[in-house]
């Protein structure tokens, strides 16, 4: 039986606005890595993770129904030119809407109350780094997305593809950066007569993160 063209321009509709929902995803990310982790520990099922992984999915959609596809499922056609003026406009106001208005205003608004709330903290006696964290990570927004965007093999595989190359740019990159934060932070502790000796080796574990990877590899064979 053939697929009625209004529910395959439905789909196709939901198709071509994933990756506006995928950025949308990296904003919630970012807002609960400082509501909800604290900016510092990514705990796991925590929002900022939940939310980064629907990001990956609804990058990875055309990948993924092509898995169903290859898994005997039918899956018509999909992605294409919309065929219903009134469905192909609202796409297009969506992906306006995302790109003009969320992430070209509202995202650097936030970031600055993230900055503010980083200096609220200090003034009460806490720490600033989660709200600087936050901050930081959602000015960087598009960037990760273009990031992700090149990770994306397109291949049925595309997720797992994406998911293990963010964890390969966290080890490799993000990692030694830390690190050098770590070092940076027991120097001021030790100077101020704080104890220092947790950052050092905080600053030698982040630098031995893949390394720690492949040793429980080497070790569960």
């Amino acid at each position: 039986m053939t697929t009625p063209q209004l529910l395959t321009d439905i789909a196709s509709l939901m198709l071509l606005i994933a990756p506006s929902a995928s950025l949308l995803c990296l904003v919630l990310a970012g807002i609960s890595l400082r509501r909800e982790t604290g900016g510092i520990s990514f705990v796991i099922g925590s929002g900022f993770m939940k939310w980064m992984f629907w990001a990956v999915v609804f990058l990875t959609l055309p990948g993924l129904l092509s898995l169903f596809g290859a898994l005997g499922v039918n899956v018509p056609p999909l992605g294409g030119s919309i065929s219903s003026p009134w469905l192909a406009r609202f796409q297009s106001d969506v992906s306006n809407f995302v790109q003009n208005f969320v992430i070209a205003r509202m995202v650097p608004v936030l970031a600055a109350f993230m900055v503010l709330r980083a200096l609220l903290d200090t003034a009460e006696g806490g720490h600033p780094l989660p709200s600087i964290l936050a901050a930081l990570f959602l000015l960087g927004v598009q960037t990760t997305y273009t990031l992700m965007t090149q990770f994306n093999t397109g291949t049925q595989y595309s997720m797992a593809d994406v998911l293990g190359s963010l964890w390969t740019y966290l080890a490799s990159v993000i990692m030694p950066i830390a690190a050098g934060l770590a070092v940076f932070g027991a120097i001021i502790n030790f100077a101020t007569g704080k104890p220092a000796m947790r950052l050092v080796a905080l600053a030698l574990a982040f630098m031995c993160v893949s390394g720690l990877w492949y040793l429980v590899r080497a070790m569960a064979v």
